[in-house]
């Protein structure tokens, strides 16, 4: 008699995992999926949005439009999109307070409507206003949803999966793009009459969150701590966790709540101001920069004038281009079994080492591929292979800087600080990078590989080990760090826990 009532504990076990996966994958595919998708689909249609943005200046006003302006008007539709993403970024703890995690995604999707509208009838309307718009709307809901997603999937899942389930996000990233390049392709949207519809595909991500994520539970923490609604959160848990486990994780739920009464967050300014948190926010200001400057997104910005820099035949060019994006799909996989095996030191050493080398050989085969046959082939494989370097290393590891660096008080604002560098070095890379292929030619990566040399060193000398830490050990070793004339840390007055997104 005492052996059946464990007999539904397997079925209940398949539910658990099976909902966490579908939380994962419906948050994910409107969220860092958008991201690497409307990252990559720009590239196809290069020439034919150049090609149209000419023809509607010449059809208004009679002349064709200068070269130069016609790369002008371009970069600003590249650019535009991480320039949203800054706005998104400032809009997330709002949203997400004000909203919650769940319905913070689920209305985000709006941004994603009105963009796909845009781009769906800006040739209709010759107007190549209605691209630079709907780029900026985009970007706007890759801001709010690459904070969001991360902040839901992490207060949804045990403790336990809590890491993989927060590497997910690179994942979806990497998928989004090697989706965009694939549906890019000539054979599908990427011709010269489908590129509108190619650019309001990103429809169908939308959707599909859509119709997944209501079914879902929001995330309980949230409900107990900000909304206080310990009916909604049990029922959250039990449909996550299942009925064993609700009890002690609801339990542990109260604690933080009490916790959380009287706490604030530090806010984004209060970081630079406090010597006891000067080497955190060193590090993730040269890192973060590090990661977005080193040349790496500029490959699926402008990855066909860079494949053809290199020497490829231009049929050749759209294949080498998902090879691109299969390359990191692999490391963000790959990554997330060796991080914890070799630590983020050596990742993120090795792989700026590695960037820098390929990089070297990259610049030298431009130079020599009038003189080698085989010299343009050279360069296509050091690029997969810088590819392959970065998510190894600083694609992977960047990401978690701000979680371990960071205490419970500091770390939100961490992420608004990092967020806002990420979007504002993409939007810096996305203007100037067709100015410096220009400027530069066989030499552009030079500055990039400058950079690299720069994280790697930075890494070395100053960033600490926090590979089996906990985050009292990180806590105190930063603090020696930070002020080496004390031989003692601060004091460990137990778990600092506050509401995540009250900035």
């Amino acid at each position: 008699m005492e052996d059946e009532p464990e007999q539904p504990l397997q079925p209940r076990t398949q539910i658990q995992g099976r909902v966490l996966f579908l939380t994962v994958c419906a948050a994910g595919i409107g969220g860092t999926f958008q991201f690497g998708y409307n990252l990559s689909i720009i590239n196809a249609p290069t020439l034919h949005i150049q090609e149209f943005t000419n023809e509607t200046w010449w059809a208004r006003t009679g002349w064709p439009l200068p070269d130069h302006l016609v790369l002008l008007v371009w970069s600003l539709i590249v650019s535009l999109y991480p320039l949203g993403g800054l706005f998104g970024a400032l809009l997330a703890g709002p949203f997400a307070i004000k909203l919650g995690r769940k319905k913070s995604l689920l209305v985000n999707n709006i941004f994603v409507v009105a963009a796909a509208t845009l781009f769906g009838f800006s040739r209709t309307a010759g107007s190549f206003e209605m691209i630079m718009l709907g780029r900026l709307l985009m970007g706007i809901s890759a801001g709010v949803s690459m904070n969001i997603q991360p902040m839901y999937l992490g207060e949804s899942a045990p403790k336990e999966q809590r890491g993989t389930v927060a590497m997910t996000s690179a994942i979806f990233t990497a998928l989004g793009i090697v989706m965009g390049q694939v549906v890019g392709l000539r054979e599908l949207l990427g011709g010269p009459q489908a590129w509108p519809l190619l650019l309001a595909s990103c429809l169908v991500p939308g959707v599909l969150q859509l119709a997944s994520l209501p079914l879902l539970p929001e995330s309980p923490r949230y409900l107990l701590i900000d909304r206080g609604d310990s009916a909604t959160c049990l029922a959250a848990l039990q449909r996550l966790r299942g009925t064993t486990e609700v009890m002690v994780e609801l339990a542990e739920l109260e604690e933080e709540r009490t916790a959380c009464q009287g706490g604030r967050a530090r806010r984004p300014w209060e970081l630079f101001q406090d010597g006891a948190l000067r080497r955190q926010v060193i590090s993730l200001v040269v890192l973060g920069s590090a990661m977005e400057l080193c040349g790496n997104d500029s490959i699926y910005a402008y990855a066909s004038s860079v494949f053809l820099e290199a020497g490829i035949p231009q049929e050749k060019v759209q294949y080498a281009i998902v090879g691109t994006g299969c390359c990191e799909l692999l490391t963000a996989f790959i990554s997330c079994v060796v991080i914890e095996r070799v630590g983020r030191r050596v990742l993120l050493m090795g792989g700026y080492c590695l960037m820098t080398c390929w990089g070297s050989v990259f610049t030298v085969a431009l130079c020599l591929q009038s003189s080698f046959p085989w010299m343009p082939y050279l360069a296509m494989s050091c690029i997969f292979a810088f590819i392959l370097s970065f998510g190894i290393g600083p694609a992977g590891v960047t990401g978690i800087l701000a979680t371990e660096l960071f205490d419970q008080k500091a770390r939100p604002a961490a992420y608004m600080v990092c967020g806002a560098i990420m979007w504002t070095m993409l939007f810096l890379v996305g203007l100037g990078f067709p100015f410096l292929m220009e400027g530069l030619s066989h030499f552009l990566y030079v500055p990039f590989l400058g950079v690299c040399v720069c994280g790697a060193i930075y890494t070395a000398f100053f960033l600490p080990e926090t590979k089996g830490k906990t985050f009292l050990e990180i806590s105190e070793e930063l603090h020696r760090l930070n002020f080496p004339g004390q031989s003692q840390g601060p004091a460990w007055k137990g778990p600092e826990v506050i509401r995540s997104t009250e900035l």
